[in-house]
């Protein structure tokens, strides 16, 4: 039964004790909501109700949570080992950091390729996530720009925008709070997460967001249009962001041009639907796996090379040969050290551009040719979130999607509980997802 007004305007003020402390939690009843003020609990198991109705117990045990900072997390706890849904505790935001509810996240291969790493930046226990939307549940001090109720994105590249690099439109790369993947908060160098034990929990690329409750610097947070549903917002947040700017504005890619794809996953595909947008003429797309050329002309992919069909034949001379001497972009997304010298290899001499989207292993190395350096005329550059600027380019995006310019939907093969994260993994793994969206109260 449900506490009615009468009671609860009875309750107001009530002391609730927590055991072995010396803190007394006091009850403001407004609008049918109790709020517990003065809340410095650990844990909820300190908290002892006394002699409130049962009907009140619900609401007090909600606004408790909220004031300790309890929520439900997916923590991976060893490298490679299935994630554990467990209560943690999420504290309040610091200064120039909001704490946010996550809405749904989604599954990129950066969350697998560090949840199976053993050795730093591998690190363990760790909440994983970067990919979510969310909306703010309360902000720190010294936050100007967003507010209680603000639908966002949290993106793990920082925009201060206030640093040469920020205030220029020449690069993305913010030289305030340089990117690094550290399992830490970006300016205090400590986590907001614990476990109900006291254990540290370690952040992940400045986001976290398999939990139902996060803490994010403000550089890390975006502002999204709310009419973009959930499902699609957190999408803006890494990969499709990363491969459509990639083509939109790190390669400029130029109307009627040839563009070649190194691997068709999530990021590789975003590139082929950046380069349709941009009206290329012939984008072709390389991978082992066969199936991804019909799944890659829904992205604009007009033909397909299978890299495994040519025995000992490098795989640049086929792409050479199928354009007249090489692409006018090639980019690689899969994030092989071998595959960027051969994307570099058929890019065309004189003006053709190689763009490295994939990660590759740390201390992975490259080596080229001075002589072809010099005399063919190419480029090679990196695109580390698609050369895009987090709070200024963003908004350009979601406003080609709402224009239905930018197409969303065929990026979303699977949707999943929270309660079934680790099969969403699975489905990325074993290549069966492009992009799986985890819903956290579904």
């Amino acid at each position: 039964m449900a506490a009615t007004q009468a009671e609860l305007s009875k309750t107001a003020g009530k002391p609730i004790h927590c055991r072995d402390m010396d803190t007394v939690l006091f009850l403001y009843v407004d609008r049918r909501i109790a709020y517990v003020l003065q809340a410095k609990v650990e844990s909820l198991r300190n908290v002892e109700m006394g002699d409130l109705s049962p009907t009140l117990v619900p609401l007090v045990i909600v606004s408790l949570e909220l004031a300790c900072g309890v929520t439900l997390a997916a923590v991976a706890r060893k490298a490679g080992e299935p994630l554990v849904i467990e209560e943690v505790i999420v504290a309040p935001p610091k200064s120039c950091e909001v704490r946010i509810k996550i809405i749904c996240t989604s599954l990129c291969h950066s969350d697998v390729t560090f949840w199976k790493l053993k050795d730093f930046p591998g690190c363990f226990p760790r909440i994983m996530g970067h990919e979510a939307f969310r909306i703010v549940e309360s902000v720190g001090e010294n936050v100007q720009e967003l507010k209680e109720g603000d639908s966002v994105i949290p993106i793990f590249l920082p925009d201060c925008t206030e640093c040469i690099d920020c205030t220029s439109k020449k690069s993305n790369s913010c030289s305030q709070f340089q990117f690094k993947i550290s399992p830490w908060m970006l300016r205090d160098g400590t986590s907001r997460f614990t476990t109900i034990d006291g254990e540290t929990l370690y952040h992940f690329l400045s986001v976290s967001s398999f939990a139902e409750y996060t803490v994010v610097d403000i550089a890390n947070v975006t502002k999204i249009d709310p009419r973009v549903p959930p499902n699609r917002a957190c999408l803006f947040s890494c990969g499709v962001s990363t491969g459509v700017g990639a083509a939109l504005k790190t390669a400029s890619v130029e109307q009627g041009s040839t563009v070649v794809i190194f691997g068709l996953g999530g990021i590789g595909l975003a590139v082929a639907e950046g380069a349709r947008i941009c009206g290329a003429s012939r984008i072709i797309g390389v991978d082992i796996n066969t199936d991804k050329f019909e799944i890659g002309k829904q992205f604009g992919v007009t033909d397909f090379v299978n890299s495994n069909s040519y025995g000992d034949k490098p795989i640049s001379q086929v792409i050479n040969e199928m354009t007249n001497g090489g692409a006018d972009y090639c980019f690689e997304c899969v994030g092989m050290g071998t595959l960027v010298q051969e994307a570099y290899a058929c890019c065309r001499k004189g003006w053709g551009k190689t763009i490295v989207v994939g990660v590759d292993k740390p201390g992975a190395m490259l080596t080229f040719k001075s002589f072809d350096i010099l005399h063919l005329g190419k480029t090679i550059m990196g695109s580390l979130f698609g050369g895009l600027k987090p709070k200024s380019d963003i908004p350009l995006l979601v406003k080609r999607y709402l224009d239905k310019e930018l197409e969303l939907d065929k990026f979303v093969t699977h949707e999943v509980s929270f309660q079934d994260i680790n099969k969403a993994f699975g489905l990325l793994v074993e290549g069966k997802s492009l992009r799986c969206v985890i819903w956290m109260d579904k």
